[in-house]
């Protein structure tokens, strides 16, 4: 399919300006597609020439001020419209679409456990064209005017209010203006729970075998809802630009969750089945919170290219983390950011496919491009420097400048350009050139300190900056607690500014045990301990009062091994240490993260892996007995699902299973079930009888997953061949039950046995990535990706493909970044 150049793009909004789309979608006609007819109002400004964009299955009729077109002069997913006449046109559209399984377009899913079936759209980036016909960029806002046809008995949701006309016929109100790829429907037998707050409707929904869990997590979400909603209206202007606040928790979602005014669509995942942490119930009211900013940045005012996507991200990152500490009972929500969200943005921006956070609009030439962006630079690294120009500028300036963007741009578009006047219209600072600095370099900064011991005029402080983007950073100083060593007291934070043009920060005093930049975590840059900091952390740093702290220094060790500056065994060394006495959830499950999946994943070589192994399922039972008590329950539920999946021997969880429960609990739900029985697959202790019974007792789509799951991971060369073949050879699987089989195929244990599949992989994510679009081929480089075979021969195979290949640059993305990561773990193996 032709994608859409920005020239293209800005020659068409220069020719027209388009008013209106009533559309009308018929959803009875068959399992397979659906009828889609669109009337588009749109004004020629001057004579000229165009196109309009779709993707059907049948293209019916086209006319023009009607006048009949040429069905079969579609080229790809375009239709030419020449000989425009300057003034007003109508354009009629009437075609058979495809659903999809793969969460692009119109995604049709048939639940398993009951029989009832979903629809619902994802009209990100371009897929909007697989529903009905569009003049599709950004700034081409419209009125949308949609009606359904749906099964009787199905409840219709959209961007407005839906009405039920009768006999399966419904109605939505028409939007304000917006961008084509924020249009939604999503329509089936919803389970649904509805109030109203502030004179709005408000509602979320999801599927009904879903019901019992939606409904005891309800009250909770529309909580978080409301408080996030009355405390953006604290912070913003402009009112709640939209009719209604629908959230619909979706089947088989691409994403974390996508920003459709008044239909904001989650992955159903977040409808928790089984027992979840407080840190995940705190990234779902992150995900509310952050979905929800996107109402104003985003959608009240939208980018006008794709080159600033991060003006959507980066924005709703910050707003969401910051608002969720502000608003409701998550109040460390910047330690999570820190420990798990930031390193997303850290790794993104050490390969070579990093980007400025505001791209170069040359750089983002087209919509293919474009997808190329929506990573770790435009969430999490943006999102960081937000949060040092906030501290840098003040809260009360950044927000009047928001305020003025808002109200020059509502219902309209914005770039870079328009942001920063904004701002700078707000504050006497210099912000051009902080954006200049900040937004516009790529790449990750290095501070390390260089302390000078106490004199009689104090200490000092010395930073060298490795980068050159301004900095503003606390500095946090602490000392052994005369009376308990083990422990560590606060002597003092300070502020400074990087580069300091002063020389040395002079403090008062002796020099403290433990120096730790970036105290508070407010800037985006990687940190380094003086030797004796680092002594000190080795020897304290559970003791540290603040778990932001920790987290910081928690960075700074990750960092090093990544960098190969500390061997990955002294890392796991200080988990065993640190973590049984670590009190903050967030902490824990990030630095076990980091350690199974990098450190003894990739980072040790199969010797060493074992003994890594036995260090993870050591700390796990020390964080277990901790919480026999019950006052930890979420510290113990990761501990227990870390366990599991350390387990080098299947005795010990194969009773847990059998007796259904955790010695001291947990009891096992789905999620733990799934969990051992994966891990007993991996082992060679389970087989197919086994994953049929717990399929039997699970039948649920989660259950299906899990099942898809454990079949791949069997250790087997018949399993491993049927498994492949649902991946690359047949083009029937979701892309939930994709992936699901992808994680399952590669273990570590298992190398031997799937060797020959690693050159496969090159060949074959190829042909996949070719006929099944971007959606299934990110999946494919992401999860099917022979991320454990870190060696040379699978680099220079992928680096074959790379320069012989004409690939998908969804895929080409995905193994430039997957083969930078596997340069890296061989680096830390011979370091």
């Amino acid at each position: 399919m032709s994608v859409l150049t920005r020239d293209e793009a800005q020659t068409r909004a220069q020719l027209i300006d388009v008013h209106r789309y009533t559309v009308a979608l018929d959803l009875t006609t068959g399992d397979e597609t659906f009828e889609s007819r669109a009337a588009i109002q749109f004004t020629a400004r001057a004579a000229g020439d165009t196109f309009v964009e779709l993707k059907p299955a049948l293209l019916r009729s086209v006319t023009l001020d009607g006048q009949p077109l040429d069905p079969h002069a579609l080229d790809q997913n375009r239709l030419a419209l020449t000989g425009l006449t300057e003034g007003e046109h109508e354009l009629r559209v009437d075609a058979t679409m495809r659903y999809s399984r793969t969460g692009e377009g119109m995604h049709r899913f048939t639940d398993p456990t009951d029989g009832e079936t979903y629809v619902y759209t994802q009209m990100f980036l371009e897929d909007i064209q697989r529903v009905f016909a569009v003049f599709d960029q950004p700034d081409l806002k419209a009125v949308f005017a949609l009606s359904l046809t749906a099964p009787e008995g199905w409840t219709v949701l959209g961007n407005g209010i839906a009405t039920d006309e009768g006999h399966g016929h419904w109605s939505i109100a028409p939007t304000p203006p917006i961008s084509t790829y924020l249009v939604a429907v999503a329509a089936g037998p919803w389970h649904s729970v509805r109030t109203e707050h502030a004179g709005l409707p408000f509602g979320i929904h999801c599927r009904r075998s879903l019901a019992p869990h939606l409904d005891a997590d309800a009250d909770e979400i529309l909580s978080i809802t409301r408080a996030c909603y009355d405390r953006y209206h604290e912070k913003f202007k402009e009112p709640y630009p939209f009719d209604s606040y629908d959230q619909a928790f979706v089947p088989e979602f691409n994403a974390g969750a996508m920003e459709n005014p008044g239909l904001v669509t989650f992955r159903d995942e977040f409808v928790y089945r089984s027992a979840v942490t407080d840190t995940e119930r705190q990234t779902r009211a992150m995900v509310i919170a952050h979905e929800m900013a996107h109402m104003w940045f985003g959608d009240l005012v939208t980018l006008t290219w794709w080159d600033d996507i991060w003006l959507n991200e980066s924005f709703a990152e910050y707003m969401g983390y910051q608002t969720l500490t502000e608003a409701t009972r998550y109040t460390d929500t910047w330690v999570a950011f820190g420990i798990d969200r930031k390193s997303w943005g850290y790794d993104a921006d050490q390969r070579p496919s990093t980007h400025p956070v505001a791209p170069d609009p040359d750089a983002v030439p087209d919509t293919a491009s474009a997808m190329l962006n929506f990573d770790g630079i435009s969430y999490a690294k943006g999102a960081s420097a937000l949060r040092q120009l906030v501290a840098w500028l003040g809260e009360k300036d950044f927000l009047a400048g928001i305020n003025t963007h808002f109200a020059r741009h509502k219902f309209g578009n914005a770039t870079l350009a328009d942001f920063i006047d904004s701002l700078a219209a707000s504050t006497d600072r210099d912000v051009h050139r902080w954006a200049e600095k900040w937004l516009r370099t790529s790449g990750v900064d290095t501070l390390t300190p260089t302390i000078g011991n106490g004199s009689e005029a104090g200490w000092t402080l010395d930073v060298t900056q490795h980068g050159n983007r301004p900095h503003r950073i606390a500095v946090g100083a602490y000392d052994r607690d005369l009376v308990d060593p083990g422990q560590l007291t606060p002597r003092d934070r300070f502020e400074i500014d990087i580069p300091h043009q002063d020389g040395p920060t002079v403090r008062p005093g002796r020099r403290p045990d433990l120096v730790v930049l970036n105290d508070g975590d407010l800037t985006y840059a990687k940190v380094r301990l003086d030797d004796r900091s680092w002594a000190t952390a080795l020897d304290s740093l559970s003791a540290i009062p603040d778990p932001l702290t920790r987290a910081v220094i928690w960075n700074a060790a990750r960092d090093m091994v990544r960098d190969g500056e500390l061997a990955p065994t002294a890392y796991l060394d200080a988990a065993r240490t640190h973590l049984p006495r670590e009190s903050d959830l967030a902490v824990v499950q990030g630095v076990l993260a980091f350690a199974a999946t990098q450190i003894a994943d990739r980072y040790l070589g199969p010797d060493d892996r074992p003994a890594a192994l036995a260090t993870l399922t050591s700390i796990c039972r020390a964080l277990i007995r901790r919480t026999e008590d019950g006052n930890a329950p979420g510290l113990r539920l990761t501990a227990v699902r870390h366990f599991i999946s350390a387990a080098t021997q299947p005795d010990g969880i194969q009773d847990w299973l059998n007796s259904d429960s955790v010695p001291g609990g947990p009891e096992l739900d789905p999620e733990l079930r799934w969990r051992i029985l994966y891990r007993l697959a991996v082992l060679g202790a389970a087989d197919d009888d086994a994953i049929a019974a717990e399929l039997t007792r699970d039948p649920s789509a989660t259950g299906q997953e899990g099942a898809a799951r454990c079949r791949a991971a069997l250790p087997d060369g018949d399993a491993k061949a049927a498994a492949w073949d649902r991946m690359f050879r047949t083009d029937d699987l979701s892309n939930y039950l994709f992936t699901a089989t992808a994680q399952g195929f590669w273990q570590p244990e298992q190398a031997d046995l799937v060797r020959r599949y690693v050159p496969r992989f090159y060949t074959d994510a190829v042909e996949l990535a070719d006929r099944r679009g971007p959606a299934i081929a990110e999946c494919a480089g992401r999860y099917a990706f022979p991320s454990h075979a870190a060696d040379e021969e699978s680099l220079r195979l992928g680096e074959e493909c790379l320069s012989a290949a004409d690939l998908l640059p969804a895929l080409r993305r995905k193994l430039v970044d997957q083969l930078d990561d596997l340069r890296r773990a061989l680096r830390v193996r011979e370091g």
